[in-house]
């Protein structure tokens, strides 16, 4: 999914700013401040602007060495000293809201750089990595062709300094991300292939831009290769006595999370709820299984351990699933299906005039290899920009890689999974996000928020009456959100507690009831991500909540779908601050957006 994960970029700004007296009017400086913040930001990571649909900086490629690093620590001072000026508690609500999110981005950036160092270790990076951006140039009308392909030229020509600045930063890389760094940059070279070479020899560019464009594109690959030729020589050597370990520690993992998730419980609190949770639902299912038993087995006697009972039933409903040729074909299918659905149940708004693709997760993706679907969505600078819903394909698999893949998303799973990721999940939510009256509540997004959203949508749809009611599907339904919560347990005993291997596949295999593929997938994720496996849980447990508050406090006079569009309204912002921003003395909704910037 496109956020504000600040792929990063260059550009010199100014670094100090001067003591002044508290604004006037706090609301109308505030306001005019966001706007410039907007404007800075994007001219300073232009990488990031692309995402979002700013195309004005698309030729500006970002070098992170060590001069751009330096400037952009003074960027982010700067605007700690422009913030400074302003009291939150003088400001309204929305513009409250506002200051937070971008003090809490100017101080994790801070943080990123001058703490995590993630660009010391990590050579998967998308920092690293041209290939994002360059494919939103591609796959993106936003202009005529003939102008995309000389702003993608112009990028190719900074793409040999872009691996120069990364081979120098790189220190002791993990083992891990080497080896995703490997297969995303030869994904990369796919990129910048024969297809590429083919658009750019056919287009209305001159000869002299084609040369040009052929001329960088061969050293681009060229430097694509070199970094993925170093990093595979260093690979033997990272060895546990030279290679730094994945795991983060107490320590970087408890900031990491106050910075990322933004919830009201700390990562302790979170984690001992996730443990009960996993509880509840094994009773859930337990109960499902039993009503289900006979159906699948007959006469035969259901066992009594409860975890044989979960697992026999589930391998009976997992039975009925796609076939690796038709998975992506099944899913691009059920999206009609559900968007109908919502409509016809008035659970929430929709727009069927912003298109949702369904594609092969592309080779060079940061999620290729990492997740097993996600969401491309384009920012509110360009929202009638297609959404890409990514899904991995199964043709790297063996065949018995397959089946167990296919077993884990059966039938009843896909429908989840499709909820999760678009309709009304993650699609449906960052459309009404490029919505938010704030482009500060779009652009930065709450992680905890997305997702907890779309793991809430999953049991919502189903309570308003999807699958009527079947019992296999409410199982499996218990085990995707039963993954939800396991996957802060995960995370939090991995990175922090020590977990191995063989105890995280028994925990998500025997407690989670994952296939040995499913179970081996999470554990890379594990190793190659941190805090955000948390945010599922998070986010869905304080909406939940809240929605259920609401539903107490209003009685009769709730809402489902009036509750829905007002909590979308704000933009991807942390659920406590919407919470906030919904309490009675908040305003009944957001204004427009002006249109400032």
């Amino acid at each position: 999914m496109r956020g504000f994960g600040f792929i990063v970029a260059a550009a010199a700004l100014a670094t100090t700013a001067c003591a002044v007296a508290p604004p006037a009017d706090p609301d109308a400086a505030f306001r005019a401040y966001a706007d410039q913040f907007v404007r800075e930001a994007l001219a300073f990571y232009p990488e990031f602007a692309v995402q979002v649909g700013e195309y004005r900086y698309a030729e500006q490629v970002t070098v992170p060495d060590a001069a751009w690093q330096a400037r952009e620590l003074a960027f982010l001072d700067r605007h700690a000293g422009r913030l400074e000026r302003f009291d939150p508690a003088t400001l309204e609500p929305l513009l409250r809201a506002d200051h937070g999110q971008v003090d809490n981005f100017l101080k994790a950036q801070r943080w990123r750089r001058t703490t995590l160092r993630e660009w010391e270790w990590n050579p998967a990076l998308p920092d690293y990595n041209p290939a994002n951006v360059l494919d939103v140039i591609l796959s993106t009308d936003y202009a005529p062709l003939e102008q995309r392909l000389r702003t993608v030229s112009a990028r190719l020509a900074r793409v040999p300094d872009l691996y120069e600045a990364a081979h120098a930063n790189i220190r002791r890389p993990t083992h891990e991300h080497t080896l995703l760094a490997i297969q995303q940059h030869r994904g990369a070279l796919a990129l910048l292939g024969d297809e590429l070479t083919a658009k750019a020899a056919g287009s209305g560019l001159s000869d002299a831009e084609k040369e040009r464009f052929r001329g960088r594109m061969q050293a681009a690959r060229a430097a694509i290769e070199g970094y993925v030729a170093w990093l595979t020589e260093l690979e033997p050597s990272l060895t546990p006595d030279y290679a730094r370990g994945f795991r983060l520690g107490r320590e970087l993992y408890e900031q990491k999370f106050a910075y990322d998730i933004q919830s009201g419980l700390t990562i302790e609190q979170l984690f001992e709820r996730a443990k009960a949770h996993r509880q509840r639902l094994h009773r859930d299912m337990e109960a499902r299984a039993r009503k289900l038993w006979p159906k699948y087995f007959g006469r035969k006697p259901a066992p009594k351990d409860r975890r044989e009972l979960i697992a026999q039933v589930i391998e009976k409903v997992s039975a009925q699933h796609s076939k690796p040729e038709r998975f992506v074909d099944d899913v691009r299918a059920q999206i009609p299906q559900l968007d109908r659905f919502v409509r016809e149940k008035d659970l929430v708004d929709q727009d069927p005039s912003k298109p949702l693709i369904v594609r092969e997760t592309p080779p060079f993706s940061p999620t290729r290899g990492v997740a097993i679907a996600s969401i491309d969505a384009p920012g509110p600078f360009n929202p009638g920009a297609p959404t890409y819903y990514n899904v991995n394909p199964m043709s790297d698999f063996s065949p018995e890689r397959q089946q167990s893949f296919l077993r884990e998303y059966n039938d009843r799973m896909l429908q989840i999974l499709n909820i999760h990721e678009a309709v009304p999940g993650h699609y449906t939510q960052l459309l009404h996000s490029n919505r938010s009256p704030s482009l500060i509540k779009s652009l930065l997004a709450s992680g905890p928020m997305i997702e907890g959203w779309a793991v809430y949508s999953e049991r919502m749809m189903l309570e308003n009456g999807w699958g009527n009611d079947e019992p296999e599907l409410w199982l499996m339904l218990d085990k995707f959100q039963l993954r939800t919560t396991c996957n802060t347990i995960l995370d939090y005993s991995v990175h922090v507690l020590g977990m191995s291997e063989e105890e995280a596949l028994e925990l998500l295999t025997e407690e989670a009831f994952q296939t040995e593929t499913e179970a081996r997938g999470k554990w890379r994720r594990v190793q190659l991500t941190s805090v955000q496996l948390t945010s599922y849980f998070a986010g869905f447990t304080e909406i939940y909540e809240f929605r259920e508050a609401q539903k107490q406090a209003l009685g009769a006079a709730f809402s489902l779908k009036d509750f829905h569009n007002r909590f979308l309204s704000y933009g991807s912002v942390p659920v406590k601050t919407i919470q906030e921003l919904m309490a009675p003395t908040a305003p009944a909704k957001p204004a427009e957006r002006a249109e400032r910037y």
